[in-house]
C-alpha cells in the first residue's frame, strides 16, 4: 500500500471513530453563546494557530459569531512573549479583552497540553483562566486531551491511530470537525459562496 493510500485510510479510520454527540453539543453551545451575545475567543499554537485564524474568520462571516484569534495580532503577541513569557500570552490577552462567563474559547491542540511537564502552558493557562471565570469551553484535541480534556465543558477527541501521524492526522480533523461547526443548521447564518452560487 502506498503511503498515500496508507494515509487516506488511516485517516477515515479516525473520521469514523469522532464522537458526533460531542459535535452536536459543540454547535449548540457555540450557538447560545451567539444568543447570549458573547464572544468566541479560538487559541491554539503551531498549526492550532494556524486553525485559530481561519476558523474565527468562518465563525464570523458564517455564524455570526462574534470571534477574535488573539494570535492575529503579531505585534501584540512578540511584545508579549519579547516582556511577559510565552505562558501568560493567551490569559493576558484575554484579560484586556474583559474575558466574561458569557464568552467560550475554543482550543485547537493535538496533546491538549500538560502543566506538569510544561507542554503548551499558553493553552493550559488559558484554559484555566476561562475555568475560573465560569466561560464554557471546547476542546478539539488529540492523543489523550491532555488538560484541555479535563477542562472543557465539550471535548472532541480525535483518536491516535499511529504514532507516526499524530499531528498531521490530528489537525487534518480538526479542520473537519470545524468546518462541519461553520456549516451547521443551528450554527451557519450566511451561506459560503459557492453553496450560494449553486443555490441561486
Amino acid at each position: 500500500m502506498s503511503f498515500s493510500s496508507d494515509f487516506i485510510k488511516k485517516t477515515s479510520a479516525v473520521l469514523a471513530q469522532l464522537d458526533a454527540d460531542e459535535i452536536e453539543r459543540a454547535a449548540r453551545l457555540l450557538a447560545d453563546v451567539r444568543v447570549s451575545e458573547g464572544r468566541l475567543f479560538v487559541v491554539g499554537s503551531g498549526g492550532g494557530a494556524g486553525h485559530a485564524s481561519h476558523a474565527t474568520s468562518d465563525f464570523r462571516k458564517l455564524c455570526n459569531i462574534e470571534a477574535y484569534a488573539p494570535y492575529d495580532n503579531v505585534p501584540e503577541l512578540t511584545a508579549r512573549v519579547n516582556d511577559d513569557g510565552w505562558d501568560s500570552t493567551i490569559v493576558n490577552w484575554l484579560k484586556v479583552s474583559r474575558m466574561s462567563s458569557r464568552d467560550c474559547l475554543l482550543i485547537f491542540s493535538v496533546g491538549g497540553g500538560n502543566s506538569e511537564k510544561n507542554i503548551s502552558a499558553n493553552l493550559v493557562n488559558a484554559a484555566s483562566f476561562s475555568q475560573e471565570l465560569g466561560a464554557p469551553i471546547i476542546g478539539i484535541v488529540g492523543k489523550n486531551g491532555g488538560a484541555t480534556a479535563k477542562a472543557a465543558t465539550v471535548t472532541i477527541l480525535i483518536q491516535e491511530i499511529d504514532k507516526e501521524l499524530v499531528t498531521p492526522i490530528t489537525e487534518s480533523i480538526q479542520s473537519v470537525i470545524w468546518h462541519l461547526l461553520a456549516s451547521h443548521p443551528v450554527l451557519q447564518a450566511n451561506k459560503a459562496k459557492w453553496e450560494s452560487e449553486v443555490n441561486a
